[in-house]
């Protein structure tokens, strides 16, 4: 019996070792100087992102105005299925667009 118990602890040791390693963490690649990457045209990683839109003119409306903006206006969907308009951010007018994903980005 105390084989068994020997056994069943040294398989609980095996275990938990496995999941601490697993769970190291990367370093950051962000640059030295803290500042973002500059986006490029080719660079589809960052929203808005393209996609097939499923929200209506009101729930993107409803979105942008969630998200932080007022005076919402102009909504149109483009052939990227992005949602773009016009809205105030505090009392600046800025133009918004909202992707198939639910994010909404001044830009």
């Amino acid at each position: 019996m105390s084989n068994l118990r020997l056994g069943v602890a040294a398989l609980a040791l095996a275990s938990m070792t496995g999941l601490a390693s697993a769970q190291t963490t990367t370093p950051s690649t962000a640059p030295a100087d803290n500042k973002p990457a500059a986006a490029t045209s080719t660079n589809t990683t960052n929203p808005p992102l393209p996609g097939a839109n499923s929200f209506t003119e009101a729930q993107a409306r409803e979105r942008i105005t969630e998200a932080g903006f007022k005076d919402v206006k102009e909504l149109k969907k483009d052939d990227q299925g992005i949602w773009r308009g016009m809205a105030k951010k505090g009392d600046t007018q800025v133009n918004v667009g909202l992707d198939y994903k639910g994010n909404v980005v001044q830009q």
